[in-house]
């Protein structure tokens, strides 16, 4: 058991902790620092005697994170925020934010809630900059890593310090071209189609084919795409299938007609996702509370397109 007082961390420590494992080497870990190499190993070996934990070991020439020191980083990077914030703490006001906003989310969430928040950042906080990237399945780590501030998607990662909020539900619907055929007349009209669906990186089905796949419900795909967006072309001019989230139908599916499925499903959850280091961020909780707001606005929209 460590005989050091848990008092004897500071931020050094723990900023010292992050360096090393965001540069695996103690030399560059003292570069960025601005330190020295001896600096860096003292620092370390007090470390290593508070937590009880050897941190880190060679491997070959360099050195790799133990398993304590990998969870041990997540805690010190919320620690460091929180310092950041005790040590400028001021009222809050949007309207001088200036940063860029990165938010991770797939074809549907990004066209119905996106375009509206852009509209009220340029409205309240004209300095912040939206950056969208994919969300595919989102994992832990892109929200850890700061990859991605917030991430809006129908499957938060499970861990810890992984924090969500329940923002709508959606229905599942069958998309069909009507030039082309009429909608399934029952189960065995919709199992005898052909079907195309989306099939996330690395191959993560959506969560209505792992429900149907697990009641027996076997359909006979011809194509994968990643995302919503790839479905249109292989709709149009066909008699071919796609279950897929009703409110596309508003949006990227808006050319097709759709129907309920012939079997009863889940609802289809959606979530706002970010890391516990801004819960309590003034500039994150304004934001996160800006796009909550406009949800019912996005939802009333897409019912009445």
């Amino acid at each position: 058991m460590s005989q050091f007082d848990h008092l004897s961390l500071d931020g050094r420590l723990l900023q010292l902790l992050v360096a090393v494992i965001d540069e695996g080497s103690i030399t560059r870990a003292a570069e960025r620092l601005g330190v020295t190499q001896s600096a860096v190993s003292h620092l370390l070996d007090k470390l290593r005697g508070i937590v009880g934990d050897p941190l880190f070991v060679k491997s070959g020439r360099g050195i790799v994170a133990t398993a304590r020191a990998e969870e041990l980083a997540v805690h010190a990077r919320v620690l460091l925020d929180e310092l950041r914030r005790f040590a400028t703490a001021a009222e809050f006001d949007p309207a001088r934010l200036v940063s860029t906003l990165t938010i991770a989310a797939n074809d549907l969430q990004r066209d119905l809630l996106l375009p509206r928040l852009l509209d009220r950042l340029r409205d309240a906080a004209p300095g912040v900059t939206l950056r969208v990237i994919p969300s595919d399945v989102p994992s832990a780590e892109m929200l850890r890593d700061e990859h991605c501030q917030l991430a809006i998607s129908p499957r938060p990662p499970e861990a810890g310090d992984i924090l969500q909020k329940r923002l709508f539900d959606d229905t599942y619907r069958v998309f069909h071209d009507p030039a082309r055929r009429a909608a399934p007349a029952g189960l065995d009209d919709y199992l005898a189609a052909e079907h195309v669906t989306v099939l996330y990186e690395p191959r993560r089905s959506l969560d209505i084919d792992t429900v149907l796949a697990a009641r027996g419900i076997q359909r006979r795909f011809v194509a994968t795409v990643p995302g919503f967006a790839g479905i249109p072309s292989f709709l149009r001019g066909s008699a071919r299938l796609a279950t897929a989230p009703g409110l596309l139908g508003s949006g990227l599916l808006r050319e097709f007609a759709s129907s309920p499925l012939p079997v009863p499903c889940p609802p289809m959850p959606m979530y706002l996702i970010w890391h516990l280091r801004h819960r309590h961020d003034p500039a994150h909780c304004w934001l996160r509370a800006e796009l909550e707001a406009l949800v019912p606005a996005a939802l009333a929209g897409s019912a009445a397109g």
